[in-house]
């Protein structure tokens, strides 16, 4: 991909698996807050959490979609209840440590070894 802005710093992290914990809202909301705190990024609001109704959409897609807002960008989070998936990016104007990253979303999600990872 042609870096179009070289001048801007960005770090983006797309996380994906299965997990194995009971994720609910509550779950989901830990999870956003506890790694931007693990990676030193500073949130400047609570996360905003959707589940769309039964109904809206297909049964196979239901889940959760989440944000939390970073000072230096931001954290999205997409999971699919009935398939235990999940699909995070962490994308950042502020450097990270990628394998801290890594290493919090597989303890925290307990997640099963089918866990991917790709910088862009």
């Amino acid at each position: 991909m042609k870096n179009l802005a070289p001048d801007i710093f960005r770090q983006r992290l797309l996380i994906e698996g299965f997990y194995t914990i009971a994720l609910t809202e509550a779950t989901l909301k830990a999870y956003l807050q506890g790694v931007a705190a693990h990676l030193n990024l500073r949130a400047y609001g609570e996360p905003v959490i959707f589940a769309p109704a039964s109904g809206m959409g297909k049964a196979e897609n239901q889940g959760f979609d989440a944000f939390l807002p970073l000072i230096d960008s931001g954290i999205s989070a997409y999971i699919w209840s009935g398939r235990n998936f999940f699909s995070i990016v962490i994308y950042t104007c502020k450097g990270f440590d990628e394998q801290a990253a890594i290493a919090y979303t597989k303890d925290c999600l307990q997640t099963t070894d089918d866990v991917v990872s790709q910088s862009f």
